[in-house]
C-alpha cells in the first residue's frame, strides 16, 4: 500500500469518527418541545421533554397543573421555582414524564413580558434610580 492510499484511509476513519461523535452527542442532547395536548397523546415514561404552557390558577404549590388550552398535564417539581413564576403566567420545563402518570420538571423556566415600559414621571418609583445606572453612577 502507497503513502498516498494510508493518507487518504486514514483520513476517511478519521472523519467518520468525528462525524458518528457529531450524530451522537446532538441525538442525546436533544430535547424537545412539546405542549400539554401532545404529551397527553404519546406519553413515553423517562424520556426528556420541554414542555410549555399556562399554569393553571390556584394550582401552584409545586405540585401545580400546566395547560396549552386544549389539554392539561398535572406537574411535579422540587426545589425553588423562579420569581416570575405564578398561576396564569407561560412556563417551560423541561423534566420527563413518569410512568405514574405525572411530568416530573428539573427545570422551570418562567415567561416573562416582553414590554419594558421606563418610568416617565419623576415621581414615579424607580425613576431616580434608572437615570443613576444610566449616568454609570452608584457603582
Amino acid at each position: 500500500m502507497n503513502r498516498r492510499r494510508k493518507f487518504i484511509v486514514g483520513g476517511v476513519v478519521i472523519a467518520g469518527a468525528l462525524a458518528y461523535m457529531i450524530y451522537a452527542g446532538v441525538t442525546q442532547s436533544a430535547v424537545y418541545f412539546v405542549t400539554p395536548a401532545e404529551l397527553r397523546a404519546a406519553p413515553v415514561p423517562g424520556k426528556a421533554y420541554r414542555l410549555g404552557g399556562m399554569v393553571v390558577p390556584r394550582s401552584l404549590d409545586l405540585s401545580f397543573t400546566l395547560s396549552d388550552g386544549t389539554a392539561t398535564v398535572p406537574v411535579r417539581h422540587k426545589g425553588t421555582p423562579p420569581d416570575l413564576f405564578g398561576e396564569g403566567r407561560g412556563a417551560v420545563l423541561e423534566g420527563s414524564w413518569t410512568a405514574d402518570g405525572y411530568f416530573k420538571a428539573n427545570l422551570i423556566m418562567a415567561k416573562h413580558s416582553e414590554e419594558y415600559k421606563a418610568p416617565h414621571d419623576k415621581n414615579e418609583a424607580g425613576y431616580r434610580e434608572l437615570f443613576k445606572t444610566l449616568r454609570g453612577e452608584g457603582r
